[in-house]
């Protein structure tokens, strides 16, 4: 949306995890250390523990990128939701295999034998628990069965556990003792210091920038910082919200003005009752679906017979109810200082202002600003929500009814 303006390459502050943007702090040096050195000596079991959006997972994502796929079979456990036999089951198909028998027993000492001939032909079998806080506490006891399938110096198989702090108080329960003693290396990964997240900022667009420049001026980058708690994920979404805004805006630059317009409409003015923390997920899934329905629009428009697939009614109520309409809203802001409004002909409709049939060249946020005499994010936030079919604001196609609503309404 903003890329050619800014002269980036790519989108710097993307919330999937992208090992190519991996930044190293202390703490996920550590992190990083641990995985590589328990796969490589075969140590068993790892734990990698931390707050959710610290970079847990692109830690792992970016050990997979480097690993040698001829000498190492990895399973990688999203949904970790599964019985001790299915997990058993999974561990058979990645070394291309089939149990003889449904007796668990017998299933488990049979992959003893196989994973000794993975060993002696020189690969390493290595299971990823991601969310592992989420797995069932009688699966977690069963792990502990795997760590005996070794040799006299090696273990067999290495299991990393990847979780949030919820993870440590499972193990600390009486039931799951021995796997806990099991545990070789342990590593916490903690939020980053102000520096560090400073540091985190300028790293990602040094990685996307084609000319280097500062996108952001210094108050808007404390703002940020102050309020993102040094998590990675947070960090991203303000940031590229901030870009969103500025871009809409037409600014070459994010200021201190657009940093604290976002933190309000992410409703972070008061964050010691850990609200905007708890709402971190639902701010991600709307971003997700922002991005869905922006995939959809767009390929339906390389198309006539390809419709756009619209966000439904209930993902809409979905964001209302997150109080997290602003992301959406501040999110699309592309008003442009234009010329004075024209009046707009239409059809009228008892909720409207007025409708307007799309034509060529047009734009959601010229249309507005048409309408209205301005726009901003909440004008767009009452047009798209008058109008669930667009879903994406960069994209309206031509011969679309598009519905203006009163703005007293």
């Amino acid at each position: 949306m903003y890329l050619n303006y800014y002269k980036l390459r790519k989108e710097p502050f993307n919330i999937t995890p992208d090992p190519d943007m991996l930044f190293l702090s202390p703490s996920h040096k550590e992190a990083l250390a641990a995985v590589i050195y328990g796969v490589r000596q075969r140590k068993g079991f790892v734990s990698i523990v931390g707050e959710v959006g610290v970079g847990k997972t692109t830690i792992l994502r970016s050990c997979l990128g480097k690993i040698d796929k001829e000498k190492i079979r990895t399973i990688y456990l999203f949904n970790p939701k599964i019985s001790f036999t299915t997990l058993v089951k999974m561990i058979y198909e990645s070394i291309a295999a089939k149990p003889i028998s449904d007796d668990l027993f017998e299933m488990v000492n049979r992959l003893h034998l196989l994973l000794i001939e993975e060993y002696k032909a020189g690969r390493n079998v290595v299971l990823i628990i991601d969310e592992v806080q989420n797995m069932p506490v009688e699966t977690l006891e069963n792990l502990r069965m795997l760590s005996n399938l070794e040799t006299s110096t090696d273990k067999l198989i290495q299991i990393i556990f990847s979780g949030q702090p919820e993870f440590e108080e499972k193990l600390n329960t009486h039931s799951l003792r021995q796997l806990k003693q099991r545990i070789a290396l342990r590593v916490y990964i903690k939020p980053f210091t102000r520096n560090e997240s400073l540091d985190y900022i300028a790293h990602r667009l040094a990685k996307t920038a084609e000319n280097g420049g500062e996108l952001f001026n210094r108050g808007a980058l404390n703002l940020i910082v102050a309020n993102a708690g040094g998590i990675p994920r947070v960090i991203n979404i303000l940031c590229d919200n901030c870009l969103i805004t500025a871009f809409g805006r037409q600014e070459k630059q994010v200021s201190s003005a657009i940093a604290r317009e976002v933190l309000a409409d992410f409703d972070m003015g008061n964050r010691s009752g850990g609200g905007f923390v708890r709402n971190i997920a639902a701010a991600a899934c709307i971003l997700v679906l922002c991005a869905v329905g922006g995939y959809l629009a767009y390929t339906g428009s390389l198309s006539d017979a390809s419709p756009v697939v619209p966000v439904s009614q209930s993902a809409t109520a979905q964001v209302e109810e997150a109080r997290f309409a602003p992301v959406q809203a501040g999110s699309v802001a592309t008003a442009v200082r234009q010329a004075e409004p024209t009046r707009v002909e239409g059809a009228r409709d008892e909720n409207a202002t007025v409708s307007r049939v799309v034509k060529k060249g047009d734009t959601l946020a010229g249309l507005v600003k048409n309408t209205y005499g301005y726009a901003d994010h909440r004008l767009m936030k009452q047009v798209l929500q008058r109008n669930p079919g667009i879903a994406n604001v960069n994209v309206i196609r031509e011969g679309e009814r598009i519905i203006f609503p009163s703005r007293d309404k």
